[in-house]
């Protein structure tokens, strides 16, 4: 008896999460293909003007208009040489000793 209650209950639960999901995608699919009005402001307010990220602009506030990134390309034999420079400079990264197993 115990078990019918529990499998009528969670089809009960579960009946419910399909109907809540269907009613989601029902309002989302409703509001994606509603129109957004824009706001009309009122004459007295000046429209403001859009501020840059703060990254953008140098010591003196003004925008800069140079690359924020600048990469280089470089060969795979530079990129391996670099990474096994980087690997023997490590402690324990020795690649001359062989290793005993």
């Amino acid at each position: 008896m115990l078990h019918l209650i529990y499998v009528i209950a969670f089809t009960i639960i579960a009946l419910i999460a399909i109907a809540n999901l269907v009613r989601s995608l029902v309002s989302l699919s409703i509001d994606s293909q509603r129109g957004f009005s824009v706001p009309r402001r009122s004459p007295l307010a000046a429209s403001p003007t859009p501020v840059p990220h703060p990254e953008l602009l140098d010591d003196n506030g003004n925008p800069i208009n140079e690359p924020l990134l600048v990469m280089r390309s470089m060969t795979v034999e530079d990129a391996r040489q670099r990474l096994d420079a980087l690997y023997n400079s490590s402690p324990g990264g020795n690649m001359d000793k062989p290793e005993e197993i």
